[in-house]
C-alpha cells in the first residue's frame, strides 16, 4: 500500500512539472507575441516591413510548426526552445497587422474572454478522470471543415457564414484545449524526464498556443463584427 501511495505521488509531481513546464513555455510564447504586436504596432518602419513580407511572415510560421511537428524528436530542447519563441515573435508581427482592424476594446474582451475560456477547458481537461483521446478523430474532421469553411467563405463573403465560422471556430479550439491538454497529461504519466520531457514540453506548449491564438482570434472576429453592426 505504502509502495503504491508513493509510486502514485511520484507520477504526480512528474505530471505537474511536465505541466508546469508545458504552460511556462506557452506563457513565455504569448507574452513575447504580445509584446512584439505592441512594438510593431507602434512603430511605423516596422508596420511597413510587416505589411511588405506578409506572405514571408506566414510562410515562416507554417515552416517552424511543420519542422517542429515532424523533427520534435531528432532536435534538442534548446534548438525547439529558440524555434518556438521565433514562431511566437513572427506570429507578433502578423498580429501587429491584424489588430490595426480592431479597437482596443475588442482586443481586450476577446484576449479576457480567450484566457477565461481556455483556463476552464484546460483545467477539465487536466482534472477530468476521462480520458478524451476519443474525441481526436472528431476534431480533426472538423478543424478541416472549418478550414474549407473559411476557404469558401474568402470567395463568398457571407456575413452569416463568417458568424458561423467563428462561432464554430471558438468551440472548436476550447474543445481542442481540452483534448490537446488531457493528451499531454496523459503523455506525462508515461514518466517522461529530462531532455525527453523538455522537449515535449515545448511541443506541447506550441499545441496550447496554438489553441489559444486561433480561438483569440475567432472571438476576436465576433467581438469586432458585434462593434461594427
Amino acid at each position: 500500500m505504502n509502495s503504491y501511495l508513493t509510486t502514485s505521488a511520484a507520477s504526480e509531481q512528474v505530471v505537474r512539472s511536465f505541466m508546469g513546464r508545458t504552460y511556462s513555455w506557452m506563457t513565455a510564447g504569448l507574452a513575447l507575441t504580445a509584446i512584439i504586436a505592441f512594438l510593431t504596432s507602434n512603430n511605423p518602419a516596422a508596420l511597413d516591413f510587416a505589411y511588405r513580407n506578409t506572405l514571408l511572415l506566414i510562410i515562416v510560421q507554417f515552416g517552424v510548426v511543420m519542422f517542429l511537428s515532424f523533427a520534435i524528436q531528432r532536435v534538442n530542447s534548446l534548438v525547439a526552445g529558440v524555434l518556438f519563441m521565433v514562431y511566437a515573435a513572427v506570429t507578433g508581427m502578423t498580429f501587429s497587422l491584424i489588430l490595426q482592424r480592431y479597437t482596443g476594446s475588442d482586443v481586450t474582451a476577446a484576449f479576457a474572454s480567450s484566457a477565461l475560456t481556455f483556463g476552464g477547458m484546460s483545467a477539465f481537461g487536466y482534472f477530468t478522470k476521462r480520458n478524451l483521446s476519443a474525441w481526436g478523430n472528431f476534431l480533426l474532421y472538423a478543424l478541416i471543415g472549418l478550414i474549407v469553411a473559411m476557404i469558401v467563405n474568402a470567395f463568398v463573403a457571407s456575413g452569416p457564414l463568417s458568424l458561423v465560422i467563428s462561432l464554430v471556430g471558438v468551440v472548436l479550439f476550447a474543445a481542442l484545449t481540452a483534448y490537446d491538454t488531457n493528451r499531454l497529461k496523459a503523455m506525462a504519466l508515461l514518466g517522461l524526464q529530462g531532455e525527453v520531457a523538455e522537449k515535449r514540453a515545448i511541443y506541447g506548449a506550441l499545441q496550447l498556443y496554438l489553441d489559444f491564438i486561433n480561438m483569440f482570434l475567432f472571438l476576436l472576429q465576433l467581438f469586432g463584427g458585434s462593434s461594427r453592426r
